[in-house]
């Protein structure tokens, strides 16, 4: 199919993003398929590994083999975006098709088809296993486990008012792996940390799908955004004191008192980043909805310095 340097870009990409001016234009409609045109979501997959990452090496100690850890789960996390935003187009092709955000995505526009989709899925998924296997081996049966919640999310919109829920259950799972690949092990400090990003998952996808929710109205799917209605704050509010009480809860576990309160102050950093976004949040604002969600990354990036400032002590 032909694309020029700015037909297929998709309507909620940053203008001038390195897919649409940069990459092999033959690549391009599976690198939007991706997201790769929209790192954000790699980010929100990816940080919740480097949480229980660098936790795990506060609580243990640092080894050589963490470094390649970090780098794995960065090209895993971008791999699995990939290949689960894959699947979600695959199965959302027709509820994309009627949504005016969404219907230049590569699969309802005509640019990938169904089986190159499949095929490109199938690809991601490969390389990334690449990856899994060269960690421990109960890391290696997380990731594996990983795949259902993966696959089921599509279709959580169909059935259920808290799809988010589901994506958060599939995106923190990260957090539980690379404690493992540090470890060998799963103790209780993983799994607060992963319940806090599914908190966490809960609070920022609720504000994304603000943006949509006229038309999920109109074509019958179910999200958080439409089971709040225009009162979200209350519900938001628990879900920022839920990822802070029980982040929280994973440093005082994990960690000795000193580390333990350093790792605290960037969780609470953290929480006060979603108080700044709950205090901005116009949800009849899509623009504003959009802009406060790709903030999450800043959110997410907060803690770490002083997870990493914990290890060293």
């Amino acid at each position: 199919m032909s694309d020029t340097s700015d037909q297929g870009q998709v309507a909620d990409a940053v203008k001038g993003n390195w897919v649409d001016t940069h990459a092999p234009t033959a690549l391009r409609p599976y690198l939007r398929l991706s997201r790769a045109d929209r790192p954000i979501g790699t980010w929100l997959l990816l940080l919740p590994c480097w949480w229980g990452l660098t936790l795990a090496v506060a609580a243990t100690g640092f080894r050589p083999f963490d470094i390649w850890i970090a780098l794995g789960c960065a090209i895993g996390a971008f791999l699995m975006r990939g290949a689960g935003c894959t699947w979600n187009d695959f199965t959302d092709r027709d509820i994309d098709g009627a949504v005016a955000r969404t219907r230049s995505r590569p699969i309802p526009s005509g640019q990938v088809t169904l089986r190159g989709a499949l095929a490109w899925m199938v690809a991601q998924v490969a390389l990334a296993a690449l990856i899994l296997f060269t960690f421990a081996p109960a890391a290696i049966a997380l990731g594996l486990v990983a795949l259902g919640p993966v696959a089921i999310y599509p279709f959580a919109k169909r059935f259920t008012w808290w799809p988010q829920l589901f994506l958060g259950i599939a995106f923190n799972w990260g957090a539980l792996l690379a404690w493992a690949a540090h470890t060998g092990a799963l103790t209780w400090p993983p799994v607060f940390l992963y319940l806090g990003g599914i908190a966490w998952t809960l609070f920022y996808d609720t504000i994304y799908a603000y943006q949509d929710v006229e038309d999920d109205a109109l074509i019958g799917v179910k999200s958080t955004a439409r089971r709040f209605g225009d009162r979200p704050t209350p519900w938001l509010r628990a879900f920022a004191a839920g990822t802070v009480l029980l982040m929280g809860a994973a440093t005082l576990v994990a960690l000795p008192v000193l580390p333990a309160m350093v790792a605290l102050c960037g969780v609470w950093a953290m929480g006060w980043h979603l108080a700044w976004q709950l205090a901005r949040l116009d949800i009849d604002d899509a623009d504003t909805c959009l802009r406060l969600f790709r903030s999450n990354r800043t959110a997410g990036l907060i803690p770490l310095p002083f997870f990493a400032i914990a290890a060293l002590l």
